[in-house]
């Protein structure tokens, strides 16, 4: 950071400024008359980011004090976290952070905030959650955290990341009596990860170029696509899969296509999701015996997303692979997907829907879904239309959201007969209302760009053996 700091030993200033956020701006005049408060510009929002700046609130501020101008906009909103203030409130109660609350971050958390992870910091001992009182109760009262966006009414999943009742309730006393550590030998032990991974450890790594790509400072960095041949002389048979950000604040996503022999990828129904990450994804981590089948010769096309943040930076971002022998293989992973390339999102739209379908050639096992679209993508359903004509939801997303590229595996593997309908519904606000809208006055077609559109329900299956099927065969409609 290139202008001196001041350490708010106590909150002392931020108590006389009242300052709630960080980062929270405050522009005095030359009378320390506080002239302007709020945030530095509107890129940001709760939960939400802009492709790029619409009103850049404290230059225009600062310009018009220089100008001797009154500032026409003397206070905004600030958003961000919660200032980290010194308690004053001895710790008190049986509700302990050893006892009660660290397990409950080691299971909903501590995946994604530890180091070298995704999220902005750690929640690994008790003293990384000191500071962050205030802004866990935020988030976990507006549900933002940990993400989860499925619909409770529809499916029962494997991931599902939502805390329960009793849990919040646990962490909001807890908050409200001081926080008391407790005694740390009751500690649980902490969750055993692979160093750099959150899958096994992986048989190869991939780089998505020999090079690092260099990210400009500001502006919109275009989608990138990188074709990187694996060396792949022999079948493979993929059982873990793992996409890791090398900068992971300019990485907003990262998806890993398998192009078969004899194709180059250009359409989209040649591209066969390898992995994929964003914020809250999960590792492809398949089950014993389950496999993905890659023919010898297959080549890779990497879709990278970058997120310009006000400095020159450079990354590098990589995929892990672990293999199996073919004589392990019982089930070959089929990854499917519902796609919609010829729509048109009229200008204004509030909630455009497009439809998508697939039907199954046989008895099929659904085992997970990953919907995808891009800034203006307001909900997305899945929903099975069974040979006999029943009907019924597998998913439902009521409100999608494009930073956080969600897998929803189901708990229990999903029987398909053979033609069964897979029908996805996707539905699109390229209104004003819509925050993150780059232009609502345009008309929207299918793009790799994100200020265009996607309509993709991907989805995994494996064929259903026939002990499997009579299993579930009560749950058929």
């Amino acid at each position: 950071i290139p202008f001196p700091m001041l350490k708010d030993v106590g909150n002392r200033i931020a108590d006389q400024f009242k300052a709630e956020r960080t980062p929270e701006v405050f522009l005095l005049d030359e009378h320390r008359t506080v002239r302007y408060r709020g945030r530095i510009d509107d890129q940001y929002l709760v939960g939400l980011a802009r492709d790029k700046v619409r009103r850049r609130d404290l230059a225009i501020a600062i310009d018009e004090l220089l100008a001797g101008k009154e500032v026409s906009v003397p206070k905004t909103e600030a958003l961000g976290c919660h200032i980290g203030r010194s308690k004053e409130t001895a710790p008190t109660g049986n509700i302990t952070f050893a006892s009660h609350i660290a397990g409950i971050f080691n299971q909903r958390c501590v995946e994604c905030h530890r180091s070298g992870e995704v999220a902005p910091f750690e929640l690994t001992s008790y003293e990384d959650v000191v500071g962050w009182e205030d802004t866990i109760l935020e988030v976990i009262a507006d549900n933002r955290m940990p993400p989860w966006f499925a619909n409770p009414k529809h499916g029962q999943f494997a991931n599902d990341a939502r805390l329960s009742e009793k849990e919040k309730n646990l962490i909001r006393t807890w908050v409200k009596n001081g926080m008391p550590e407790g005694d740390t030998s009751s500690l649980p032990a902490p969750p055993n990860f692979v160093k750099g991974w959150r899958m096994p450890e992986p048989d190869q790594i991939i780089y998505v170029r020999d090079k690092p790509f260099k990210v400009q400072a500001e502006g919109i960095v275009d989608y990138q696509y990188f074709s990187v041949d694996p060396g792949w002389d022999e079948d493979k048979y993929v059982v873990a899969a793992e996409a890791r950000p090398d900068n992971v604040p300019v990485v907003h996503h990262i998806i890993a296509y398998v192009i078969p022999p004899g194709s180059d990828g250009r359409k989209a129904k040649d591209r066969r999701m390898l992995v994929g990450y964003a914020p809250g994804a999960i590792p492809h981590i398949l089950d014993e015996g389950v496999a993905m089948h890659v023919p010898a010769g297959s080549k890779l096309v990497f879709e990278m997303h970058y997120t310009p943040n006000g400095t020159r930076q450079t990354d590098r971002s990589y995929i892990g692979l672990r293999f199996t022998d073919k004589q392990n293989v019982k089930k070959l992973l089929r990854g499917e997907a519902t796609v919609n390339t010829k729509f048109e999102i009229p200008p204004q739209a509030k909630a455009h829907p497009v439809t998508a379908e697939y039907r199954s050639r046989r008895d099929e096992l659904l085992l997970d879904m990953t919907p995808h679209m891009h800034l203006r993508g307001k909900s997305y359903r899945y929903e099975a239309i069974f040979p006999g004509g029943k009907r019924e939801v597998l998913l439902d997303v009521p409100n999608y959201d494009f930073n956080w590229q969600l897998t929803y595996k189901l708990k229990q593997p999903r029987l398909l007969p053979k033609g069964t309908r897979i029908v996805c519904t996707a539905t699109f606000d390229n209104s004003e209302r819509n925050p993150v809208n780059p232009n609502p006055n345009k008309a929207v077609h299918w793009g790799d760009q994100s200020f265009e559109e996607m309509m993709i329900g991907f989805f995994n299956v494996v064929d259903a053996a026939p002990s499997e099927k009579r299993t579930v065969s009560q749950r058929l409609p």
